[in-house]
């Protein structure tokens, strides 16, 4: 891959419009890298300043095996791409508003393709109050901006138990009451990565025309202070009546996600992943090298490892004991939103989360370590990852649940 994307990229920036790859043996891998190390995120410069993407084509005369596997890789590169760009949009040009229409313009290039498979549901704040996510409710009144819940369905019918993916969607997230330091706040405006994600990897789904029933969540608000801003020491109801002490109105995410993942429960899922920038903790743990996964399921776990493993994009477990349930008990509440004591404020997030799970197949992914890159991988160029798409498309292409 890294030979590819190397030789690709100085071809780039000798303003190619056009180049032949020999796939040394792996078309699949070759698709990959070169579609994702020719990604530029340089939509709002002048145009003279713009790098070319040039066109990609196998070398000589390809076996259709060789040709399935290079469309397959530069639709999931690509699919990564879509997250990337989602990401890397600034916060005034990638509202909850725009991000709902960025991602319905691009799934609806190809609905008419899935024969009806796949729907796309925009979910406004008049339904959002009437399901009564009062956590949602919570972060998203402190913003002018309105609220959205996204919701993707791919192959979905009666019969099928679908596996469903929710992604966190702050679209900037400023700490709101709690505010953040200024410094590296405009990273803030990948704070949507689990949502960006879900959508890249429902993208590709559908585009490969996986045999698999999908539904996606994507919260969207955005995290502000205001007259209006929810409080340190308010308490908030869940959709499913938890009440929820706000400690910490930085630690916005869980507060989204416990609505969305209890919404998910109404499709009867088979399994339950989320995906979220969620904490800092979890990028002092393990960096960029892997996103940390906490589940409450032995098979989900191997399976998303194995995905990880094939992809390079890769996954690590995180321990999900039961003593860290102490840590985010409430005297006034059902449960607290953050740790009363320093230390695992990764295991305790997840801990909160687990509180609005009853499926026994669940994985919380938080990406927030991996959701920006330096340029330690040729084929991720310094920017927003969207990791882990491909791990996800490739899970779902072999999921046994």
């Amino acid at each position: 891959m890294c030979v590819h994307v190397l030789g690709c990229k100085a071809l780039q920036r000798a303003d190619i419009d056009e180049i032949i790859l020999d796939d040394l043996g792996d078309p699949e891998a070759c698709a990959e890298g070169s579609v994702l190390g020719l990604f530029s995120f340089d939509s709002l410069k002048d145009s003279k300043k713009r790098k070319k993407t040039p066109d990609l084509q196998l070398f000589g005369h390809s076996s259709i095996a060789q040709e399935e596997a290079w469309s397959k890789g530069a639709v999931t590169a690509s699919a990564q791409n879509f997250a990337r760009q989602l990401m890397e949009m600034p916060s005034n040009m990638m509202t909850p508003t725009m991000f709902v229409e960025a991602v319905t313009k691009r799934l609806g290039e190809i609905q008419q393709t899935t024969s009806g498979k796949l729907e796309i549901i925009p979910r406004p704040l008049s339904w959002i109050q009437a399901q009564k996510m009062g956590a949602f409710m919570c972060v998203a009144k402190g913003s002018a901006e309105l609220p959205w819940l996204l919701e993707l369905r791919y192959n979905c019918s009666p019969n099928n138990q679908p596996i469903a993916l929710v992604g966190k969607g702050i679209t900037f997230d400023s700490g709101g009451i709690s505010i953040k330091p200024s410094a590296g706040m405009g990273l803030m405006k990948g704070d949507m990565g689990g949502a960006a994600t879900v959508a890249g990897t429902i993208l590709a789904a559908a585009s490969l025309g996986l045999p698999v029933s999908l539904v996606g969540l994507m919260p969207l608000c955005e995290n502000m202070p205001s007259g209006t801003a929810v409080k340190p020491g308010d308490v908030v109801y869940a959709m499913n009546g938890k009440s929820i002490e706000v400690d910490n109105t930085d630690a916005e995410g869980r507060l989204i996600l416990a609505d969305a993942l209890c919404y998910a429960h109404s499709f009867n899922p088979k399994a339950i992943v989320d995906l979220a920038t969620l904490t800092g903790a979890i990028d002092v743990a393990l960096g960029n090298g892997a996103a940390g996964v906490f589940t409450n399921s032995q098979s989900l776990w191997e399976q998303l490892h194995k995905a990880s493993h094939v992809t390079g994009d890769r996954l690590w477990r995180m321990p999900l004991y039961q003593q860290y349930l102490k840590q985010i008990e409430s005297r006034v509440a059902d449960v607290h939103n953050i740790g009363t004591r320093r230390g695992a404020g990764a295991c305790t997030a997840a801990m909160f989360l687990k509180e609005f799970i009853t499926v026994p197949c669940w994985a919380h992914i938080d990406i927030a370590g991996v959701m920006e890159s330096h340029g330690e991988v040729p084929f991720l160029d310094k920017g927003m990852t969207g990791r882990p798409t491909r791990t996800l498309v490739n899970f779902l292409e072999h999921a046994t649940l």
